[in-house]
């Protein structure tokens, strides 16, 4: 009987605790957040991630950079609930930023853009909250949105055709992470991983002649899982040109 009856409790708990351990990741964190100087209030094209005009603009130019959160480029294009903690001046919801850029200063987890900086404060208080220079925030990290669009395998501007191949990944929906990319070798029948070059950029010297086939390792809440897609760059691809992949992540 006792025997049971400890097995219920035990069960009970867990029944009533797994709601709270499910939401953790949930969770804010507290920490600080301050702004970095630009001459139009976006981000920057020559971020740490290697996005280029990608960085400066997507989202709307609500953009930052972060130190720990980088993740040696791993926390790239990741995206962040952030709400500063000054009474009477910040915004219940706060604002979603992309992470584009690494950097650090004074304590701080987000180095924001102006405009990224300003969704911070309630309507005409923006001004105010410049004022302080460094606010105290929580965070947390949030799913990346993007309706209507696909992953795009953007060819990196330092690539040369044929001979050195570099890419990156942009629009990419969702909470997961990017942690390793192959290339398909049609001659040998088989995949080669590529380097990570910095932040998001993946990069392969002679890589295979033809249409490229890439697949990359995704990692977040529910595991790790490959996703595989073939021909999403094409035979003549060029420096600086984007590649609609047709395909997008959910989770």
């Amino acid at each position: 009987m006792g025997f049971a009856l400890s097995h219920y409790c035990c069960f009970l708990c867990f029944i009533v605790l797994l709601p709270l351990l499910c939401k953790c990741e949930d969770t804010f964190t507290y920490s600080r957040a301050t702004y970095y100087g630009s001459p139009d209030c976006l981000g920057t094209p020559t971020g740490a991630c290697g996005f280029g005009e990608y960085g400066r603009s997507v989202n709307g130019g609500n953009v930052g950079a972060v130190s720990r959160l980088y993740r040696n480029g791993t926390g790239c294009g990741a995206c962040y609930q952030v709400r500063c903690k000054v009474p009477n001046l910040c915004a219940d919801n706060g604002m979603k930023v992309v992470v584009t850029d690494h950097g650090e200063g004074d304590y701080t987890d987000f180095i924001l853009s102006p405009r990224g900086f300003s969704m911070l404060a309630r309507p005409n208080m923006a001004a105010d909250l410049f004022a302080y220079g460094v606010v105290g925030i929580e965070y947390r990290r949030v799913p990346c949105q993007y309706p209507g669009s696909n992953i795009f395998f953007k060819v990196h501007e330092h690539s040369r055709f044929p001979d050195y191949l570099a890419i990156v990944m942009l629009y990419q929906a969702g909470l997961s992470d990017i942690t390793a990319v192959d290339i398909w070798q049609e001659d040998c029948q088989e995949w080669k991983g590529m380097r990570k070059s910095y932040g998001a950029v993946w990069d392969m010297a002679n890589p295979p002649k033809g249409p490229v086939g890439l697949r990359f390792q995704v990692s977040g809440r529910g595991g790790q899982k490959w996703v595989q897609l073939m021909n999403v760059i094409p035979s003549d691809w060029k420096a600086g040109v984007a590649y609609d992949s047709a395909f997008q992540l959910d989770y």
